[in-house]
C-alpha cells in the first residue's frame, strides 16, 4: 500500500510529465488501433463517402474528448470558470491558457490517427472512388452505361473481389491514383500540424512574454492551491475521524468504568494533537459552512507583505527614508563607556 501511495504522490508532483506520457501512450495506441482495425468499405455509392469520412474523422473526435477526460485539470478549469466572483476576480487569459494547454495535449492522438489514416489511403479510396476522372484514367466512351450505373461500378473499386469494371477503368490504376492523393494530403497535414506546433510552442512566448508568464504563473497557482486545499481537507478529515473515534471509545470506557468500577484510561497525546489540527471546526455544520464559503468567496490574492524600502523606484515608495548607519567608532566608544 505504501508503494502505491509513493507512486501516486510521485505522479501528483510530476503531473505535467505524467500527462505528456499519457498523451504519448494514446498516440501510440491510436496508431496501433488503426493497424488492427479491419477496414471494410461498403462499396455502395450512397455509403462509401459517409463510411470513409466517418472512419477518418469520428475516431479523432473520440480520442480528443478522451484526452480531456484523462486530464485531471479539466475539473479544475470547470471549477474556476463556474465559481462565483467573490473577492477574487477571474482572469480570462488564465482560463484560455489552461484550456489551450489541455487542448494541445489532447490533440496529439487525433493528429496521429488522421496522419496514419491519410498516409494509408484506404479511407480516401473508399470515400472518393466515385469521383475518379474516368475521362483521364479510363475509357469514358464505354457504351451501355448510364451515369448511375457508372457510379455503381466505380463504387466497387475498393472491393477487388466484386469489381467488374475493368473495361471502364483498371482497378489498380484507380486505387493508385486515389492513394497518391491521400498520401499527399497526409504529408501536407503532417507538415501543417508540425508548423502550427512550432509556432504555438516557440513563437507565442516571444511576442507576448509578459502575458504568457502571467498566465502560466496563475495557472500554476490555481493548480497548487487546489492540491494544498485537498491535502488540508484530507488532514482535517483524518484528525476529525481520529478525535470522533477516540471520543466514542472514551464514552464506552466511561460506561464500563461506571459498571465495573474501573478508572477510564487517559487519552493518548496524539489525540490532543489531532484536536488542535481541527482549528476550531468540530462539527459537521461548521465544516459544510467553511466549504461553501471557500467555493463562494475565495480569499483575495493580497497578502499585505511589508514594503521593503529601496532606491530603485518600484518598491517602498512613500516610505520614510532609512536611518543612516551609526559609525563604528561611535559604537565602540559607546560600549566602552557602558
Amino acid at each position: 500500500m505504501d508503494r502505491f501511495r509513493m507512486i501516486f504522490q510521485f505522479l501528483q508532483s510530476n503531473q505535467e510529465s505524467f500527462m505528456n506520457g499519457i498523451c504519448g501512450i494514446m498516440a501510440l495506441a491510436s496508431a496501433q488501433m488503426y493497424s488492427a482495425f479491419d477496414f471494410n468499405c461498403p462499396c455502395l455509392p450512397r455509403y462509401n463517402l459517409a463510411y470513409g469520412l466517418g472512419i477518418l474523422l469520428v475516431p479523432p473526435l473520440i480520442l480528443f474528448l478522451l484526452g480531456f477526460v484523462l486530464n485531471n485539470n479539466v475539473s479544475m478549469l470547470a471549477e474556476e470558470w463556474r465559481r462565483p466572483q467573490g473577492q477574487r476576480g477571474k482572469d480570462p487569459a488564465v482560463l484560455r491558457y489552461m484550456f489551450c494547454s489541455m487542448a494541445q495535449r489532447a490533440m496529439i492522438a487525433p493528429v496521429v490517427w488522421v496522419s496514419v489514416t491519410l498516409l494509408d489511403g484506404k479511407c480516401i479510396t473508399c470515400a472518393f472512388c466515385t469521383s475518379v476522372p474516368v475521362e483521364t484514367l479510363g475509357n469514358a466512351s464505354h457504351p451501355g452505361l448510364s451515369q448511375e450505373e457508372m457510379k455503381l461500378v466505380l463504387a466497387r473499386i475498393p472491393c477487388k473481389e466484386i469489381y467488374d469494371g475493368q473495361e471502364l477503368i483498371a482497378n489498380e490504376v484507380a486505387i493508385r491514383y486515389l492513394r497518391c492523393i491521400s498520401q499527399a494530403l497526409g504529408w501536407c497535414f503532417v507538415l501543417l500540424m508540425t508548423t502550427l506546433a512550432f509556432l504555438v510552442r516557440s513563437l507565442r512566448p516571444c511576442f507576448t512574454q509578459a502575458a504568457f508568464l502571467k498566465s502560466r504563473y496563475w495557472s500554476h497557482y490555481i493548480d497548487i492551491e487546489r492540491k494544498l486545499f485537498d491535502e488540508t481537507c484530507a488532514e482535517h478529515a483524518r484528525s476529525f475521524a481520529k478525535v470522533c473515534i477516540q471520543q466514542f471509545f472514551e464514552g464506552m470506557s466511561t460506561d464500563l468504568a461506571a459498571t465495573r468500577c474501573h478508572l477510564p484510561s487517559k487519552a493518548p497525546a496524539d489525540v490532543g494533537e489531532a484536536a488542535e489540527k481541527l482549528l476550531g471546526i468540530t462539527d459537521r455544520g461548521t465544516m459544510n459552512t467553511a466549504l461553501k464559503s471557500w467555493h463562494r468567496c475565495k480569499p483575495p490574492l493580497h497578502l499585505h507583505p511589508p514594503a521593503l524600502p529601496t532606491g530603485n523606484g518600484w518598491a517602498g515608495e512613500g516610505q520614510p527614508p532609512a536611518q543612516p548607519p551609526v559609525p563604528r567608532r561611535e559604537m565602540v566608544a559607546y560600549y566602552s563607556r557602558v
